[in-house]
């Protein structure tokens, strides 16, 4: 085990650039295949592609999506600096004395969490897996370190089947699926349900045990593997550079004084209820409601604006990594989506379907999809009614053909490290070094979810 692991992570360190540079090839590779595959290979064909390319980048709503992006990443680097988070998480990893122990809890937990709301598990796994670190160091017990990464990853391979997946929860808006078809298209909207009902996909028996099976499998595996993959004493460096003012004067007091931060955090958090108590009762968790409410929780918990200031600045420079990405990948979509690659992809495989390969060949062109465009609900957008008028001309439930989505675009979030730029930035670890790692993880969800696809 310790061999064939050493030689998987030594094939990643070689052949996987940063996150940065894979992007940039996805680029070049997608602009290529766009002309190509386009039928007409004319300066003019160039030109339009190139301007889909540039549109996508600067794409209003999808830059509204990034902010939202940067700032679950912000405000959830800035709580885990606070005091009293720092305190909670220190009694949550304080019972963990061994490598394969800390690898379970911190898959476990984070895997629920992201069921529950994937912003939530994004930052949750990135914060569990650092301290986890930090407790190894104090108490001087060896940790296999990226394997712990990954484990603070696996959130993104259940979230879209989960509370907030971005399909299934628009599927539940009423017409909603009709309306992702033009008038053109009227005797295929003609077929769908008005609705769909979440009792029929995340709450479905069949996703539940699903998860559940998940949820014992994959810590399972890591804790196996923990006990024999190499560990040692982690040597990644935590401490905080933090610039303090001594003997405040002037207005420097107002920087320094609790009094200003209590005020503001109490109106935030008054606001977050008067705006969003319907959708908290409900369990549907926004991007804006997320950063609400960690803004208030993030003023509220440290010293004083000083604190929160100095938090901000160290947070910030994690940052930098996932905001320049969003309008590569943002490009990525815009080409894809006006050269219909996405479609061919999916036909391409739903012309090999039956009724009972469908599922299967759905969950696969996600899952390839989702490489390209990293975005569940930008994905859903384009590909969704290719998925919808396949399950309607072949006769598969609609529920079913929905979940088969969902399932194939956040699998192989284990193998596109876009996701893992806020837990790389917040643990300090490199997307190679996690990457064989969440790779097995996808290996075993692919299993798990076409055997499930099969049977259920």
């Amino acid at each position: 085990m310790k061999g064939i692991s050493g030689i998987i992570e030594r094939a990643f360190r070689n052949l996987i650039p940063a996150p940065f540079t894979l992007a940039v090839l996805l680029t070049f590779l997608t602009l290529l295949l766009a002309f190509f595959l386009s039928g007409d290979q004319s300066v003019t064909s160039a030109v339009q592609i190139l301007r889909s390319w540039q549109s996508g980048m600067w794409e209003p709503a999808l830059l509204v999506f990034a902010v939202q992006m940067m700032l679950i990443l912000v405000l959830g680097h800035i709580l885990v600096l606070s005091e009293p988070m720092k305190w909670l998480m220190d009694k949550l990893t304080s019972r963990i004395h061994n490598n394969a122990s800390a690898v379970a809890v911190v898959c476990s937990s984070t895997m629920l969490v992201a069921f529950f709301n994937w912003g939530l598990g994004l930052i949750f796994g990135a914060i569990m897996a650092r301290k986890m670190a930090e407790q190894a160091s104090r108490k001087n017990f060896k940790i296999n370190y990226p394997l712990l990464g990954a484990a603070g990853y696996s959130g993104l391979m259940v979230w879209h089947a989960g509370i907030s997946g971005s399909a299934p929860l628009k599927a539940a808006e009423n017409g909603h699926l009709k309306s992702l078809f033009s008038a053109e298209n009227a005797n295929i909207a003609g077929l769908l349900p008005e609705l769909v009902p979440t009792s029929q996909t995340i709450f479905s028996s069949g996703n539940l045990i699903l998860f559940g099976i998940l949820l014992l499998l994959i810590p399972s595996v890591l804790f196996l593997l923990a006990r024999k993959t190499p560990s040692e004493i982690s040597s990644i460096d935590f401490s905080e550079t933090r610039t303090v003012i001594i003997n405040p004067k002037g207005a420097e007091k107002l920087d320094a004084s609790p009094i200003l931060k209590y005020i503001l955090g109490i109106l935030l958090l008054l606001a977050f209820l008067a705006s969003y108590y319907q959708e908290l009762m409900q369990f549907n968790i926004t991007p804006n409601m997320l950063n609400f409410f960690m803004l208030g929780l993030c003023i509220l918990l440290h010293q004083n604006f000083q604190s929160f200031l100095a938090a901000l600045d160290e947070a910030i420079v994690g940052a930098g990594a996932i905001l320049i990405q969003f309008p590569l990948y943002f490009g990525i979509m815009g080409v894809m989506k006006d050269s219909g690659m996405v479609g061919q992809i999916a036909e391409f495989f739903t012309n090999l379907a039956t009724e009972t390969t469908l599922p299967l060949f759905t969950f696969l062109s996600a899952g390839l999809v989702n490489i390209f465009v990293p975005s569940g609900g930008g994905q859903w957008a384009i590909q969704g009614p290719i998925v919808m008028e396949s399950a309607v001309k072949s006769g598969v439930s609609i529920p079913k053909a929905i979940m088969a989505f969902a399932y194939g675009d956040q699998i192989t979030n284990m193998l596109q490290p876009f996701w893992a730029l806020p837990l790389l930035a917040i643990t300090k670890l490199k997307a190679r070094e996690i990457l064989p790692y969440s790779l097995l993880i996808m290996c075993l969800g692919i299993i798990i979810y076409v055997i499930g696809l099969l049977l259920l």
